[in-house]
């Protein structure tokens, strides 16, 4: 059964490659969704796949890349909705 997390990451995580970082772990673990830089400096991420898969990626959105400062990732546990096709930066 798929779930969907939708994730709101914070601290130095635009100007740094996250929305590529968080593009390659999703797609390296078949996950399927959308990653997006937000107006207040934030990064959303949704994602849907297997709930087990799931929280492996949210450990990693938490490390983040070698640039990258992550100080919170807040998460959101929801029913999948579908719609995706990959997983894709929204630019």
């Amino acid at each position: 059964m798929h779930e969907r997390l939708e994730a709101i990451v914070s601290g130095r995580v635009q100007m740094v490659m996250y929305r590529d970082f968080a593009q390659r772990k999703a797609r390296r673990l078949k996950l399927v969704g959308s990653v997006e830089n937000l107006s207040n400096g934030t990064v959303r991420v949704i994602a849907e796949g297997p709930r087990d898969v799931l929280e492996q990626y949210l450990t990693r959105l938490k490390g983040g890349p070698l640039l990258a400062q992550v100080e919170n990732v807040t998460p959101l546990w929801l029913p999948a909705i579908g719609g995706f096709r990959g997983f894709n930066i929204v630019y």
